[in-house]
Order: structure tokens, then C-alpha cells, then sequence
């Protein structure tokens, strides 16, 4: 198997056991879940990152980890604004 391959498998598999586990203690929270999932998609791409040279792959790493921000973002701003009103 080639890194890619075993990157995807392992975020798959991360957030997976995040919300079952979550689930089996009925306790799902979004938060959370996108606190973990994004925890653990930037341990593994930062694992895999070659020292020396930047692959194409790597270059659009940035598009998904600034994705989970902006979802991050939007549910604490929600949250925040819950707490104001």
C-alpha cells in the first residue's frame, strides 16, 4: 500500500471510532466530533509529510485542514451566539 492510501484508511478509521464511540454513549456532540476528527486528520498528515519535498498532495492539505477551521469556526460562533441571546 502506498502512503496515501494508508493516510485515508487512517482518517477513515479515526473518525469512525470517534462517532461510534460517541454514539454507543449517546452522548453525540458536533463540537467535539470536529475538535477530534480535526485532531486526528492533521496528526496523520503531519506524519506523513516528506522532509525534503513537497508532493502534489501535500500542497492541498491545507484546503481540507482550512475546511475543518471554518466548520470549527461557524459552530463557535454559533454557540457564542446561543449564550449572547
Amino acid at each position: 500500500m502506498r502512503k496515501k492510501e494508508i493516510a485515508v484508511i487512517t482518517c477513515a478509521a479515526w473518525v469512525i471510532i470517534v462517532s461510534l464511540y460517541m454514539l454507543l454513549a449517546q452522548q453525540f456532540n458536533l463540537e467535539i466530533f470536529c475538535v477530534l476528527g480535526f485532531i486526528g486528520i492533521f496528526a496523520v498528515v503531519a506524519l506523513m509529510e516528506p522532509r525534503y519535498v513537497q508532493p502534489g498532495y501535500q500542497r492541498k492539505k491545507w484546503y481540507l485542514i482550512a475546511a475543518w477551521i471554518v466548520i470549527f469556526g461557524a459552530i463557535v460562533t454559533n454557540n457564542v451566539m446561543q449564550t449572547l441571546l
